[in-house]
């Protein structure tokens, strides 16, 4: 059994779609049903998980609900902690937009620019824009290592990488293989992508300087201003603070291994429902960011004729662009258009989204036994339908 390397931290999305576009006016969902949403995060032998923690909120209600741990057969604190993943992504799209509205770095500005050198001259400039709304054309995190097998990646899963060590051994690879090039010319395409991030980390702890590093500056900029005590940026620290939901992965004959503490690479989170809820509320809010910088979050990539350009390398974004800086958008039957992220590490398998008016958030984390971190998390899709149709959801 294969599966790409966790330092490639892959993504899904609710499946079902509509067609629409945002909007920040005042939209109508139907009053949190308990018992629907609770029936709706309850693991499944589909599922291929072994538990759950969920938040859902909509203005005057909070729903919060936890599943029995099926490895261990004790219930899972609804406050437990867990490994965020590619939910990391908005957290440094974050801080680079805000060093972008105090004018210490350029958008429109090249990677070229701030850091000669860095990417082989194979590629053509790529702006900072492009780093974080996934349209820089570049590879993706050790693209063209030979797939590693379930019991490999266990074994490996305490590996820990510095930004400068991924950059370089997925550019310069000293293993013989063959460096990978640009995928598309920056800005003509969208396609889901990790190494932009790396780079993008390292640009915020070189623009800070004096030694501060990515945990440094999340910490000061969002962490303690939004009293965030239960999200911490572990960097090579691999104990999980408790109460935690514990990651498992199956490994090559079968058996669920506790994969909960590992390493990864500076750019790894560890939250918790409520604290991501938090989180996204307050950046929806436009708390974060001033409005030029917020309007960043929402802006899907066009190209000249104003046309969205078109989302290559997978059917995520349904053939056209969905990702703005950071966030992804997910359009709902009901013409409204969730915002948010989601994220995979071993054994987890994340999502926070919104709507812009905050009509209804909500935060997931599931124990994933999977391997793929591409597949859609069954959970998402029945926690949605439990938010839009409570009725028909557990009848």
């Amino acid at each position: 059994m294969f599966r790409r390397r966790r330092r490639h931290r892959r993504f899904g999305r609710p499946s079902l779609r509509a067609s629409g576009t945002g909007s920040t006016a005042a939209t109508a969902f139907p009053a949190l049903d308990p018992a629907a949403l609770q029936a709706a995060i309850e693991t499944r032998p589909s599922d291929n998980a072994s538990g759950a923690v969920a938040l859902v909120a909509e203005p005057g209600q909070v729903w919060k609900g936890s599943t029995v741990d099926s490895q261990t057969g004790r219930k899972i604190p609804e406050n437990a902690h867990f490994h965020a993943g590619s939910i990391s992504k908005v957290f440094e799209t974050t801080v680079i937009l805000q060093l972008a509205a105090e004018g210490r770095i350029d958008l429109n500005q090249t990677v070229q620019h701030y850091m000669p050198g860095l990417l082989p001259d194979a590629f053509a400039p790529i702006t900072v824009r492009q780093l974080v709304n996934y349209t820089g054309g570049l590879p993706n995190v050790d693209e063209g290592k030979p797939p590693a097998s379930a019991d490999e990646t266990i074994a490996d899963r305490y590996d820990y990488r510095t930004f400068d060590q991924i950059i370089q051994d997925t550019l310069r690879p000293d293993d013989g293989r063959p460096a990978p090039g640009p995928h598309f010319t920056p800005g003509t395409k969208q396609e889901y992508n990790s190494l932009g991030f790396r780079i993008a980390g390292k640009l915020i702890e070189q623009t800070t300087g004096n030694g501060n590093s990515f945990k440094d500056e999340v910490t000061a900029r969002i962490l303690k201003p939004l009293h965030l005590n239960q999200t911490s940026v572990p960097e090579d620290d691999p104990v999980m603070p408790r109460p935690y939901l514990h990651g498992y992965m199956t490994d090559d004959s079968g058996r669920a291994v506790d994969t909960s503490e590992q390493g990864g690479d500076p750019s790894n989170i560890i939250s918790t429902t409520a604290d991501l809820d938090r989180f996204l509320t307050t950046l929806l809010q436009g708390r974060l960011l001033p409005a030029a910088q917020q309007n960043e979050l929402f802006t899907l990539p066009k190209d000249n004729e104003g046309k969205l350009v078109p989302f290559v390398g997978g059917s995520s974004c349904n053939k056209v662009a969905c990702f703005g800086a950071g966030l992804m958008s997910t359009p709902l039957p009901n013409g409204t258009v969730l915002w948010g992220k989601t994220g995979h590490d071993d054994g987890y398998a994340n999502g926070m989204f919104a709507t812009r008016d905050l009509s209804i958030h909500a935060v997931y984390s599931t124990s994933n036994l999977g391997l793929d971190f591409g597949a859609p998390t069954p959970l998402a899709n029945r926690l949605l339908t439990a938010v839009l149709a409570p009725a028909t959801s557990h009848s």
